[in-house]
């Protein structure tokens, strides 16, 4: 699966821009499209594109594609006029889908977005009489992956930086790899100068994003690991203060990258896992390449290592074959592997992928199995926010009154704080989905390393 689902900007927000007559990206998906949206941010802006919004789709879920053509329908009635470009994956796989919305003037395939001269073209005024203009070539045939370069993320504090994309596994319930292309990795080097430039330009904390970033490096020279990556950023960019990952296979943590975490202070002591099921059937029928066993095993040693290590991990409820008694065992392993922070979804058939011809689960029982597993997830982050309470603890301030604490415990902030500052916070209650606290200054003696 793809990283850990996030939304970028609001159409709000994007109707503001639009009235500005600057280019405008929409970001639906992963981190990766975050950052790949910033890319074309500026490429759109050199190419002095006035009044125009790009949709930046996802697809791993028919419900992703869905709502990214209801709000390419909302944007288009409320702002008439609008010249709307769709990419990403679910232009990539589906061109059509969006060609034939009159709302849409242009798709754009997964490649072509990230080169400056898509962007120069001039957009048709109007659709041919086939619908928008297709630009969209075939992404099974890439075979190395663009060191593109961005100067920050417009409205974050948190930096996401790019080291990989695509993917080369076959998990039975995912179609991002026809989206994406097979794996490629960006070269050691442009990823140090990237994140050397992005905290160069003020960011405290960077977070290393693709779509199976534990797939970096064999098409490299040498063949690193992505360990070894981390280990030259953190050696190379000595004034990086916090370093992320992205959602990560509990199937291929190297040694290196396993040490780092475990012990390095610039590397934060969270990691979010790509587990998606706790039986050892589902997820042989998924292809994913873990055991349910190999999961629990890594999350108790690294714990063992650095007990301040908090988990979270991505869960699929309902998958096709899945028993009541299957389900139980996915449940249990939340408490097994120590799990505080849950992104669970509810299986949804996406045509294309070999689980869509498994025998169904029905959609009462998956509906079900979803909220059990998120109320088994709210029960594990109130243990932990209950036990934070009295402490104090450094957090990384995005607004005034929010942000994220070492551990990526959510944080509401009372009496205000910097934004982009690193702080120290005095935790004084929690509300049950986020700490709440007083940011405190930072002494020297305390300063972050």
């Amino acid at each position: 699966m793809t990283d850990t689902l996030v939304k970028s900007g609001t159409l709000e927000e994007s109707e503001e821009l639009v009235k500005s007559k600057a280019p405008e990206i929409v970001t639906f998906g992963c981190r990766l499209n975050v950052f790949e949206g910033e890319v074309m941010r500026g490429a759109a802006k050199e190419a002095g594109l006035e009044g125009v919004v790009i949709f930046n789709t996802c697809a791993v879920t028919a419900e992703a594609t869905r709502q990214a053509r209801q709000a390419i329908r909302r944007m288009a009635r409320e702002n008439p006029g609008t010249q709307i470009i769709v990419t990403g994956c679910a232009a990539q796989i589906a061109p059509e889908t969006f060609a034939e919305m009159p709302e849409v003037a242009r798709v754009v395939g997964n490649q072509e977005k990230l080169k400056a001269e898509t962007w120069a073209r001039a957009i048709p005024e109007g659709r041919n009489a086939q619908g928008a203009l297709v630009e969209v070539d075939d992404i099974m045939t890439r075979a190395s992956v663009d060191a593109s370069m961005v100067e920050g993320l417009e409205g974050r504090t948190r930096a996401f930086v790019q080291v990989q994309n695509g993917c080369d596994h076959r998990c039975t319930v995912c179609i991002i790899p026809y989206g994406r292309g097979p794996s490629a990795s960006v070269p050691q080097g442009s990823v140090v100068t990237q994140v050397r430039r992005l905290v160069q330009n003020g960011f405290k904390e960077v977070v290393l994003t693709g779509i199976d970033i534990n797939s970096y490096g064999p098409d490299l020279p040498g063949s690193p690991r992505l360990g070894r990556l981390v280990e030259q950023i953190l050696t190379h960019v000595p004034e990086l203060e916090r370093l992320r990952f992205g959602t990560l296979d509990p199937a291929a943590i190297d040694d290196k990258l396993f040490d780092l975490l475990a012990s390095h202070p610039r590397v934060m002591p969270n990691a979010h896992f790509s587990m998606q099921a706790g039986h050892d059937m589902i997820l042989k029928r998924m292809k994913r390449r873990h055991l349910r066993g190999q999961a629990i095993d890594l999350c108790k040693a690294l714990k063992k290592a650095r007990p301040e290590m908090m988990f979270g991990a991505d869960f699929i409820a309902g998958f096709p074959t899945e028993t009541e008694e299957m389900f139980e065992e996915t449940l249990q392993l939340v408490d097994e592997a120590d799990l505080t922070f849950l992104h669970v979804f509810p299986y949804s058939v996406r045509e294309g992928t070999p689980a869509a011809k498994m025998p169904q689960v029905s959609g009462n029982a998956i509906r079900a199995r979803a909220a059990r597993l998120r109320a088994k997830g709210e029960a594990a982050l109130a243990r932990h926010l209950g036990s934070q309470v009295g402490t104090r603890q450094r957090v990384l301030v995005e607004r005034p009154d929010f942000g994220h604490t070492d551990q990526y415990t959510r944080i509401r902030l009372e009496g205000g704080a910097l934004s982009g500052a690193v702080s120290e916070v005095l935790i004084t209650g929690h509300d049950g989905r986020a700490l709440i606290g007083e940011a405190q200054p930072l002494t020297e003696a305390r300063r972050p390393l």
